[in-house]
């Protein structure tokens, strides 16, 4: 009774709330297995949201709702047994105070059925459900399940004793995967803007990539409308946060989604006549182990069937602003760390105790000689900080980002870079008119705040030769940010600088501790303008890549940058005497510490030229394939045994695939005639450019000497890319065979459709060897990490070859 009570209070609360805000924690799929002709399971799954939970079909007396399945009877079919349920968890029901069995995330539930009529191809039926999460309860739901009973997907007959449900399929290699099932909704803004929202509800251990991936990277989630007329969107799909992890085998930040994600489109429709709107998401999903073909699935959005609309702002905003602020963060560390090496220029360092002693003089008390300090330093951050505020103002806070990719702006940060850093070097320095610091010197006298704002003015002025390129090197990287990066770098900056004098105006007993100025000042300046030469280089390579002229390609920019630490290295072991040095009789421990990190460094980029990922640098030099060689300076070929054919003699349609140099068709028909041709077996390379155990098969299997020399002289090579993006032919474009009524519109849909109809799987890789009739010559096979094993399948498919 206790219990019961309960219950009806959470479902007062709830409805006193329910206006505030619709709580649907549970979604439901349905599909169907079949056990044998007359047999088959109908599957209902659900998908919980996080915190919340459904219960089992048996709970305690007193307890919650079970989830109840009532299948509309016909004489066309009859129950097999009970619907049976996954293990689900017992524990302590904080709202209830018993032990119940309840399921989280995702929740399974089989009903065997028999077949007495074999035109049967619909049974349907309601669940009944209730779900909790720690503190309330929901009313009772009903959903109406609808399960279609023509499947060709078979599975081996489960024990009638058992709860756990593994998927046993008859093979391997006849398994069609579906980890990511869609759902449709409509939210209503208003009588004229509505928002559309697609759920994916992903299984477990897998994942489902975001709408932005990087270069290089798997396949984004891409959403295509087919609006009517009279129908525009308004703004870009939006996602959820999701995750973002490094992945060590892509050497990337990837963003992607587990269990569930949800995508928003707002569009404004002008007419009332329109009901659907109709649309087709692509998407790739993975688990650790493979990655799935592109699927490619239909979306239809019901306008008649809305809820009200959570605003798509808020949606989209709270992941820019997170991804904002981290910028902006970053932009503010390294500007503050440059704000300190720009004080141990020969502009800055020495003005310190000049300035703290003529505070402390002019102070009638320290009280006030450390406020005069405080507002020195607040001005200091002022003056830099209105800097930022114009630039931002001039060029707009949204253009600035839209002229750091420009390719002529990066020309032009490029060529400031270089003049900044010759400047360091000790060839000219850049200085404000001797006017500028006169007047500001001038005002400096008038005295109180006033005067110590002139004196930071001046302070700025004189300093400008040294910080002058730091403080341009600072806003040229916040322009690349966009938004108000320029304000925040210079924060940062003027931050560090005014730090000091405060400090030691405070404390000015610190003074004795400050080294003597000398040589090493001009070290510092250097040292500075060799790492300003080096970044030049990377703004002049992002318009090279923009350009495609392949002018600055990876060698090239290795080799630069190589010449330049290594440079760097000699200066620093006194090798190289530079304008402005002192005499160095010797060097000390530092600089000699310094000198070999810069070695090793330049040492550590050497193997780049033939190569080499240089993972330290990634985000700086061009990407391995834009390069001079795709194997590396002074390399042309790859492998232990070098194949018959060369470059410039290759059949129609071949390739060399690099860096083996093993020759590869990426069309099927082309290769086979080749086959047929040569009188070699054919080896269907099922691949995908974003699959990672592809990768590993071919820089860690294949580049075996044994397997090597098969894959380049006994067998050819197809491999068919089943995510490849680029669009068939109109004269190619064909109907999909396994969705009727879908086309097939790209070149990876095409083998991803043939590999799915032939041999009944979609996962990569996937290896098939087969004679000229298309037969196979032995079972196909995976991933097979184990090089001998891999050896072993080649072998002995080849040797069941007759031409």
């Amino acid at each position: 009774m206790k219990n019961l009570i309960i219950t009806l209070c959470s479902f007062i609360v709830f409805s006193i709330t329910a206006k505030a805000q619709v709580f649907e924690p549970v979604k439901w799929n349905t599909s169907v297995e079949k056990i044998s002709d007359t047999e088959y399971d109908l599957i209902a799954t659900a998908t919980i949201d996080s915190g919340w939970h459904l219960y089992s079909q048996s709970v305690p007396e007193d307890g919650p709702i079970p989830t109840t399945f009532n299948y509309t009877r016909s004489s066309d079919f009859e129950l097999n047994g009970k619907t049976i349920e996954e293990e689900g968890h017992i524990v302590d029901d904080p709202v209830f105070e018993m032990k119940i069995k309840f399921f989280e995330d995702k929740a399974e539930f089989r009903q065997r059925i028999k077949v007495l009529n074999q035109e049967l191809s619909i049974v349907k039926g309601e669940v009944e459900f209730m779900v909790c999460d720690d503190t309330k309860c929901l009313p009772p739901d009903y959903v109406d399940l609808s399960f279609s009973i023509h499947t060709d997907k078979k599975v081996k007959a489960r024990a009638s004793n058992t709860n756990l449900f593994q998927t046993d399929v008859s093979d391997d290699t006849s398994q069609i995967l579906e980890p990511v099932k869609w759902e449709t909704a409509v939210e209503k803004i208003s009588d004229s803007e509505f928002v559309l929202v697609s759920q994916a509800a992903i299984d477990k251990g897998w994942k489902l990539y975001s709408q932005k991936v990087p270069e290089d990277g798997p396949l984004p989630t891409e959403f295509i409308y087919n609006l009517p007329e009279g129908v525009e969107l308004v703004g870009e799909t939006s996602e959820e946060k999701g995750k973002e992890v490094l992945d060590k085998v892509f050497n990337m930040k990837i963003k992607f989604f587990k269990n569930t994600a949800e995508f928003r489109q707002q569009i404004k429709v002008n007419s009332t006549d329109i009901n659907t709107v109709v649309g087709e998401v692509g998407f790739m999903a993975c688990d650790d182990e493979k990655c799935l073909t592109p699927s490619y699935v239909d979306l239809n959005f019901d306008l008649t069937k809305t809820t009200k609309a959570k605003t798509v702002e808020n949606v989209s905003e709270s992941s820019s602003n997170d991804k904002s602020t981290r910028g902006l963060w970053s932009i503010f560390f390294v500007a503050f760390l440059s704000g300190f090496v720009a004080l141990l220029t020969p502009c800055v360092f020495p003005m310190i105790p000049m300035t703290v002693s003529f505070f402390i003089k002019q102070s009638q008390s320290k009280a006030k000689g450390i406020r005069n300090a405080i507002i020195y330093g607040l001005s200091i951050i002022i003056i830099y900080v209105l800097l930022g505020t114009i630039i931002t103002a001039v060029f707009g806070a949204d253009a600035l980002n839209a002229l750091a990719t420009n390719v002529w702006f990066n020309v032009i940060f490029f060529l400031l870079l270089v003049v900044f850093a010759i400047s360091f070097l000790g060839a000219f320095e850049i200085v404000l008119p001797n006017s500028w610091a006169n007047k500001a010197d001038r005002q400096a006298d008038r005295g109180g705040l006033i005067g110590i704002f002139f004196m930071a003015l001046a302070l700025a002025i004189v300093s400008f030769s040294c910080t002058g390129p730091i403080v341009g090197t600072i806003l040229v990287e916040a322009a690349s940010k966009g938004g108000i990066a320029p304000v925040i770098g210079m924060l940062g900056f003027s931050t560090a600088i005014a730090l000091p004098f405060a400090l030691f105006a405070a404390f000015p007993g610190w003074l004795n501790s400050l080294p003597k100025s000398g040589g090493w000042l001009n070290t510092v300046k250097v040292v500075l303008g060799f790492l300003e030469l080096a970044l030049a280089f990377k703004f002049l390579s992002q318009a090279d890549l923009v350009l495609q002229l392949h002018f600055l390609e990876r060698e090239v920019f290795i080799a630069i940058w190589i010449a330049i630490f290594g440079a760097l290295s000699l200066y620093l072991f006194g090798k190289i005497q530079l304008p402005h040095d002192s005499p160095l009789k010797h060097i000390s421990v530092g600089r000699l510490l310094l000198g070999l990190l810069t070695l090793s460094f330049t040492v550590y980029m050497i193997p780049g030229l033939w190569g080499a990922p240089l993972n330290l640098i990634s985000a700086f030099p061009p990407p391995l394939d834009y390069s001079e060689s795709p194997y590396g300076v002074g390399n042309s070929k790859g492998g232990s045994t070098v194949s018959s054919l060369d470059h410039s003699d290759l059949p129609d349609g071949a390739h060399l695939l690099a860096p083996h140099d093993i020759l590869a068709f990426n069309d099927y028909d082309k290769g086979l005639a080749y086959a047929k041709e040569v009188g070699k077996p054919v080896m269907i390379d099922f691949t995908g450019w974003a699959c990672v155990n592809c990768r590993k098969m071919e820089q860690n299997v294949w580049v075996k000497d044994k397997v090597l020399n098969t894959l380049k002289n006994d067998i050819v090579l197809i491999s068919l890319y089943v995510d490849d993006k680029r669009k068939l032919p109109d004269d190619a474009i064909s109907d999909s065979k396994l969705k009727p009524g879908k086309k097939l519109r790209y070149i990876g849909q095409k083998w991803s459709e043939l590999q799915t109809i032939r041999y009944k799987t979609n996962t990569q890789p996937f290896y098939v060897l087969m004679n000229h009739n298309e037969e196979n010559l032995i079972d196909p096979v995976g991933y097979t990490p184990n090089a001998d094993e891999y050896y072993d399948w080649l072998s002995e498919g080849i040797d069941n070859f007759e031409n």
